[in-house]
């Protein structure tokens, strides 16, 4: 018989002789953990031993939660499986950890350490496992050998003098430890920063220490009542670490099989794993998405632009979205005096690889050096406390730049000549401005005296013209009656302001509560249009979602409307709130979105006259008192036909609310009713979250990168999210995804309304959306010029004249 034959039958007898191993911390030699046994952290945190994978056709050797068996946060073996639950686990007496297949005697992983002394191998409550020798020194721990799990006390990083590198590797799939294609690595040349890599590819970075935090994770300023960050930067070691705050909960960093960072604290109420943060989080976090000197901007409707100073490399592939070809310089640099700095602002670092560090020099002389050396286009600095300090400076192309909240300075090297032509376009827009300006009072001024002439001997007939197209179309309500119902339309009775006017709350002489919408008496004649068109149209209408219009008033020069009144206001006035938005829980908002969802698919298909509404928006969506929805403001509906091949027009003349509006109708003046479906997918997005889709916040791409994450749950606003139940987070992921199908950029590729309905109740499933494309006319040079945004009053009601193209 061998000695590995005497040496594993003593291990055996070890084992069986071993009646307490599982509630052990420690193993020795004279004892094993085999079967179901296990090593237990001092206070139960952590356990050591076999599990099973891969259906429970493989086995491995690991360290889990107690909490959470499920979560595996150490493999011995993960690229050698064992076929059986026989594994032995046993200190050699050579001081080695060993994992030994009982069934052929193999050893199939061990620590590869020595002691000359008998070796003791120990699981902390740290999750650490480490195996020292009789004097206590450490031999081996599994901390210096991390597989896909970061945890507390735990580096990330390299030894420099020695070559030992601590990293991640993430496993090949859910149930499959072995190792995967994603590794999270410490870059130690230049500013010391982590990057994940995919086969030999960077797919994400977190940007260099700047003293704080890492420059592109901003979050990391909010979890420091839970962790203390340690970042070590010397000779001999750059490395990171983290550890729990006194009373804070359990916590890990996975990489996980799709090579996504994500921070995971435990919650003690629900039992389960929360996520705090992902990595990347967004397109934007994408390595290289908008390739050299290009600037990535998530809030954007296009996300990638050119550094001040540079264009696209490629125009024709930037055009079609390709970004990964980056930019050019527009003009040369000429170094030395030919040059200055372009202040590039909240800005995640560029990528740090071939930067030259000085963590002694000021940011004055971090100026001068990169200005005295020509191959230097960009510095920054190197740690942002106390006002900031030291030097980082790039040399050739700046990579991977992204603004962040509460981002860096970063100083970009650009020809002189480009800065004076920023200044000069600057005063030229001034100079231009208050020239037009000028012209067009003189102008206006003179028209006005033409038009109030003419206006006089056209009044009497246009007035009384009027009158009489409203007896006929709807009830007509004496002045005396509607001043009477509003106390003289007195100011307490104000309840909203509207684009061409007040709306005051009033009682008629029978009881009923209505809402009066008087129109200014100095309007134009586009106001009167749109008093008729909202008259003509809604005259006609009968919905239960749609707002109900009892009569109007015409008094000289006046206008009124007289509406139903809705106790609960306007649909903004809730989900915009922070108070108020927490009433409005998940049944209150389906029910909204679905009685919505009613009101327009009345207005496109069963109404006697096919309505496109054209500014569908929180703010034109009423609430009574049962929180029924009614749409309302039909100023700038029109009548369409749905016959024939008459799907769509062309209009020179765009109006409605810029960030709810179609990209065809903004971009090219295309109306049809695909248009209402577009406002509607941002207007369900919004009811969902509870945020407003605006400029400083793109809620379409926020939307598309959680649902593209597989968590799009978690659009749904935190304010009653944690109330929700699991059937109801189900139906909101529906809605969420049944929004994304509705902003589609194509309208072939949105649904109709007599679609979307039976999406939202769950009894039509939906197809799988494309990425939405937010087209931007503003984004355009060329647009600014041909673009007029009116606000009246109210800031978010906006209207928007520009030329079709």
């Amino acid at each position: 018989m061998t000695m590995t034959h005497l040496v594993f039958l003593a291990l055996l007898s070890a084992f069986f002789l071993s009646a307490s191993a599982s509630t052990r911390s420690t193993l020795t030699h004279s004892s094993t953990v085999a079967g179901e046994e296990r090593l237990v952290s001092p206070t139960n945190t952590f356990q050591f031993g076999l599990f099973a994978a891969s259906n429970h056709s493989k086995w491995f050797l690991g360290i889990w939660f107690t909490v959470s068996p499920d979560t595996v946060v150490w493999v011995a073996n993960r690229d050698r499986p064992l076929n059986s639950s026989s594994g032995v686990v046993a200190v050699s007496g050579r001081g080695a950890l060993v994992l030994l297949d009982g069934a052929t005697n193999e050893t199939i992983w061990s620590s590869n350490s020595s002691a000359a002394v008998g070796a003791v191998l120990e699981l902390h409550d740290t999750g650490n496992l480490v195996l020292t020798d009789g004097s206590g020194v450490v031999l081996w721990q599994s901390f210096e050998h991390p597989t896909n799990t970061f945890l507390p006390g735990m580096r990330v990083g390299k030894n420099i003098r020695t070559g030992a590198e601590w990293s991640l590797s993430s496993w090949r799939s859910a149930d499959d430890p072995s190792t995967g294609d994603f590794r999270y690595v410490m870059d130690t040349h230049g500013s010391p920063e982590l990057h994940v890599w995919r086969q030999g590819r960077k797919t994400y970075r977190t940007g260099p220490w700047n003293g704080v935090r890492f420059s592109g994770i901003p979050e990391m300023t909010t979890f420091e009542d839970m962790f203390e960050f340690q970042f070590t930067a010397t000779t001999d070691e750059a490395s990171y670490m983290f550890r729990n705050r006194d009373g804070s909960p359990m916590s890990r960093v996975l990489l996980n099989e799709s090579g996504v960072m994500q921070r995971m604290v435990w919650d003690r109420a629900s039992q389960v794993w929360s996520n705090f943060w992902l990595g990347p989080r967004d397109q934007c976090d994408n390595y290289g998405k908008c390739g050299a000197f290009g600037v990535c901007n998530v809030v954007d409707a296009v996300v990638c632009g050119c550094i001040r100073g540079f264009a696209p490399r490629s125009p024709a592939e930037w055009y079609m979205r390709n970004t990964s070809g980056g930019c050019a310089r527009r003009t040369a640099l000429q170094c030395g005096d030919g040059d200055g700095f372009y202040v590039l602002r909240g800005v995640k670092m560029p990528d740090t690889h071939s930067c030259a560090v000085d963590a002694g020099a000021t940011l004055q002389e971090c100026d001068r050096r990169c200005l005295a050396n020509c191959s230097c286009t960009a510095y920054s600095s190197a740690d942002i406390r106390g006002g900031g300090s030291g030097c980082i400076q790039w040399f050739g192309e700046l990579m991977d730049t992204r603004f962040v909240d509460g981002g860096q300075d970063l100083y970009v090297r650009v020809a002189k000549s480009e800065l004076d032509a920023t200044k000069n376009t600057r005063k030229f827009a001034v100079i231009i401005t208050l020239a037009i300006t000028g012209f067009s009072f003189l102008t206006l001024s003179l028209g006005f005296l033409i038009w109030r002439k003419a206006r006089r001997s056209k009044k009497v007939t246009m007035i009384d013209d009027t009158v009489k197209l409203m007896s006929s179309e709807c009830p007509t309500y004496p002045m005396e009656i509607i001043r009477t119902a509003t106390n003289g339309f007195c100011p307490e009775n104000i309840i909203g302001r509207g684009g061409f006017g007040l709306v005051y709350k009033g009682q008629l002489p029978d009881g009923q509560q209505v809402a009066v919408k008087k129109l200014s008496a100095e309007n134009t004649m586009q106001g009167l249009k749109e008093f008729m068109n909202e008259v003509f149209l809604i005259a006609k209408l009968q919905h239960r979602n749609l707002v109900r219009l009892l009569g109007c008033c015409v008094h000289c020069s006046e206008r009124m409307l007289v509406y139903e009144y809705m106790s609960n206001k306007s649909l903004d006035a809730f989900i915009f709130d922070e108070r108020r938005r927490a009433t409005l829980n998940w049944k209150a908002r389906l029910d909204i979105i679905l009685g919505i969802a009613r009101g327009v698919l009345y207005l496109h298909q069963d109404s006697r006259l096919n309505i496109i509404h054209r500014d569908l928006k929180a703010a034109n969506v009423l609430l009574d008192s049962n929180m029924v929805a009614k749409i309302s403001d039909f100023g700038i509906a029109r009548p369409f036909s749905s016959s024939g091949d008459r799907q769509e027009t062309i209009t020179h003349t765009i109006i409605g609310t810029y960030f709810y509006m179609a990209p065809e109708y903004a971009m090219d003046g295309t109306v049809s009713f695909m248009q209402d479906v577009y406002s509607f997918g941002v207007l369900l997005l919004e009811i969902i979250s509870g945020r407003k889709n605006q400029r400083s916040f793109n809620l379409i791409a926020h939307t598309w990168g959680l649902w593209e994450e597989g968590r799009s749950h978690e659009l749904v606003d935190p304010t009653i999210r944690c109330n929700c139940t699991v059937a109801e987070l189900e139906q909101a992921a529906t809605c969420i995804h049944v929004g994304l199908l509705c902003v589609q950029e194509s309208p072939s590729q949105r649904p109709p309304m007599g679609d979307v309905i039976p999406m939202l109740l769950q009894q039509k499933a939906p197809s799988q959306p494309r990425r939405p494309v937010v087209c931007t006319p503003m984004s355009h040079p060329a647009a600014v010029l041909a673009v007029q945004e009116i606000t009246c009053g109210n800031s978010d009601l906006t209207i928007t004249n520009l030329e079709g193209r």
